[in-house]
């Protein structure tokens, strides 16, 4: 259930409204929004009786939500969701590009490329401390040392950091080194992981699972945001199907509905949605014209030499000339970069 203040509800009418939905044991999620504050009320097995808050001063309506994903749903929060951050706004008013290796290698290279991306208008680095590999010989990360050296990166250069969590264990230490916390494909509906990064307080870019549908991928956002952390941002990056052109299908087709059910922002990784690097920049321009808040882009100095996803990485030169086709393209849609 969704309970609508009136626009000009006092806090302390707001106040009293939150204080009945936790008494009657449930959770309430106070939404402000632009005009007016709303409430959203999740914990109840059953239907929840409207007129405990219909006669309440200060509150003009109370909704049922009819989506079992309810923070998520654009019926409980009408407004796209912006994340405000140092490095920049997250939203459907910008396009940002995060890019970066898929693994931390080392120090020097990591240090490179922030520098790179700063000095081309990139505000945030991607690059994995904890890799999830398919064999258990292929390499792993760095792990906390890879942290650390994330961690220098952005002390040196002010690059936001966006990297991956894997288990609950590292979640502190994640949290810490991150300025965006990714959720992994294989990640996606680990529910312990989830309900663990709802605890933090930084950005969570939630990818989705390989083969998740659209309401799968959502109800994964739900469980982040049950918890308190309402600052999801979905990210698309291929699911599997018969096709064995790309390593995965990159389904643009998902962002218009994702867009109409959900206020969260959505990304798209288009890197390991080919799963090669001569389709990455089609692919970034088509999730632009799509209606994609950014993209998260697999950039390494030397990719042919990358420990891990090579194939779909791009070199600098190959960002750059990207970067100036999305700096030309993005205008026509109302979108700086």
């Amino acid at each position: 259930m969704l309970v609508v203040m009136r626009s000009h509800a006092t806090p302390a009418e707001i106040a009293r409204v939150v204080e009945t939905i936790a008494g009657l044991g449930l959770t309430p999620h106070p939404l402000p929004g632009a005009t007016r504050t709303a409430i959203g009320i999740t914990g109840n097995t059953g239907a929840v009786d409207k007129a405990r808050f219909e006669v309440l001063p200060g509150v003009e309506d109370a909704i049922r939500v009819t989506k079992p994903y309810k923070l998520a749903s654009r019926e409980m929060h009408r407004d796209d969701t912006t994340i405000a951050m140092p490095q920049g706004t997250v939203g459907p008013k910008s396009f940002t590009v995060i890019a970066g290796p898929c693994s931390v290698e080392g120090e020097g290279m990591i240090l490179e490329c922030a520098a790179h991306l700063m000095s081309r208008g990139v505000k945030f680095l991607r690059a994995g401390a904890f890799k999830p590999r398919t064999s258990p010989y292929a390499f792993q990360g760095m792990g906390l040392e890879g942290l650390a050296i994330l961690k220098k990166a952005r002390a040196q250069t002010g690059i936001g950091i966006v990297t991956e969590v894997m288990d609950v264990e590292h979640a502190a230490a994640v949290e810490e080194a991150s300025d965006i916390i990714q959720i992994g494909t294989r990640n996606m509906q680990n529910f312990s992981l989830l309900k663990r990064v709802g605890q933090c307080r930084k950005p969570v870019l939630l990818k989705r699972g390989m083969s998740a549908t659209l309401e799968d991928w959502l109800m994964a956002a739900e469980y982040i945001m049950a918890g308190g952390n309402y600052q999801v941002i979905l990210c698309e990056r291929g699911v599997r199907t018969f096709s064995d052109h790309s390593r995965n299908t990159l389904d643009l087709s998902v962002i218009p509905p994702a867009k109409t059910l959900s206020h969260l922002p959505i990304f798209v990784d288009p890197s390991h949605g080919t799963g090669k690097r001569a389709y990455v920049p089609a692919m970034s321009l088509a999730a632009l014209a799509a209606g994609a808040d950014g993209l998260l882009i697999e950039t390494h100095p030397t990719p042919d030499q990358a420990m891990s996803d090579g194939a779909q990485s791009l070199d600098y030169p190959a960002l750059d000339a990207l970067l100036a086709q999305i700096k030309q393209l993005a205008p026509f849609f109302g979108r700086p970069v």
